[in-house]
């Protein structure tokens, strides 16, 4: 086994008028087509700046796009690998512009490492962190904490947590799951998030996990196993351009080492998933103030955001309070 660490980032520019172009040809088909899904915060040289400061051990950056890069990479860097959709992702299942797509064939990236973490581009970090932050004797580092699967919103990503579950539930006794490993499920690292899996406990079947939106760490083999035994299902998915609600993603392969206990209890106050909206004070405060270690600043438009380019550049701002140099990843 490789037991060196990778870390794969996933990016679109959404400004591309050849990728816009592509995709326009594809915009009559069924799925999740919100130009909110694909606008650019501009902001993805900190997450390559904070990859550098405060990892500096990482192996190799996987970085994953339909094609094109930022103006501002450094595509000569030895530790970055630049990776098309085109060099992964089967023929039959291109173009795509369904993230899920993407992630549930990220194994397939050649070279990558047998244990790789893998980032959105609204992912960051934002402190100084050790491999064993991300994986301990060979095993992810994760919070296996029990949560209710609760829609936020319509068309919210709940559904898609749900078309996970059952394929959990449909693998896995929770009795069982939890018994075999007691103390990965009731950990002091989990803090008070221990009551929401003691609360679950009457439930007979696996009702969620807690999902923090931040960094996955992830083992290959994980990836390979489930193409094996649920290949119709991952397939199914793959097929539909955009994203819907009938998909599935990549948690599942997160929830499937949870259950299957090849993962290592990690504090759950590791990171912070915040949603921008027209307030975001708090969120700035938390990366200048470095208050995790990782920051995920997610977009969405359940509260639509009046002024995009303000609040684009105070989040900027924040960011290079901490970041100001540029990284080797940059021109």
């Amino acid at each position: 086994m490789n037991n060196k660490i990778d870390f794969v980032i996933t990016w679109v520019d959404g400004n591309d008028p050849e990728w816009q172009k592509e995709r326009a040809q594809f915009s009559n088909f069924s799925g999740d087509n919100r130009s909110v899904r694909f606008r650019d915060w501009d902001n993805l040289q900190y997450l390559f700046r904070g990859i550098e400061k405060f990892t500096p051990w990482v192996n190799k950056v996987y970085f994953v796009t339909w094609g094109h890069t930022p103006s501002w990479l450094n595509e000569n860097n030895p530790k970055l690998k630049i990776v098309k959709h085109t060099e992964f992702i089967p023929q039959r299942y291109l173009p795509t512009f369904n993230s899920h797509t993407i992630e549930l064939n990220l194994h397939r990236i050649q070279g990558l490492s047998d244990r790789f973490v893998y980032f959105n581009d609204d992912t960051f970090i934002t402190g100084h962190m050790k491999e064993t932050d991300f994986f301990k004797k060979g095993l992810p580092c994760d919070s296996g904490v029990l949560s209710p699967v609760i829609g936020n919103f319509r068309g919210s990503i709940s559904s898609i947590i749900i078309n996970n579950m059952e394929i959990i539930n449909s693998n896995f006794t929770k009795n069982e799951v939890l018994k075999n490993n007691l103390g990965k499920w009731f950990n002091p690292l989990y803090k008070k998030d221990n009551i929401n899996t003691f609360l679950l406990l009457p439930w007979k079947k696996f009702v969620g996990f807690k999902n923090p939106h931040l960094p996955v760490s992830y083992l290959k083999e994980t990836f390979n196993h489930l193409w094996e035994q649920e290949h119709e299902l991952l397939d199914d998915t793959c097929e539909f351009k955009f994203r819907n609600k009938q998909n599935i993603n990549h948690w599942l392969m997160r929830y499937w080492q949870l259950v299957n206990g090849t993962f290592t209890p990690r504090d759950t106050n590791i990171g912070y998933c915040y949603s921008l909206t027209n307030k975001n004070e708090k969120v700035f405060n938390a990366i200048k103030n470095q208050k995790y270690k990782l920051t995920c600043v997610n977009d969405n438009d359940s509260d639509p955001i009046s002024n995009f380019n303000l609040e684009k550049d105070l989040l900027k701002k924040a960011f290079h309070n901490i970041l100001p140099e540029k990284s080797s990843f940059e021109m």
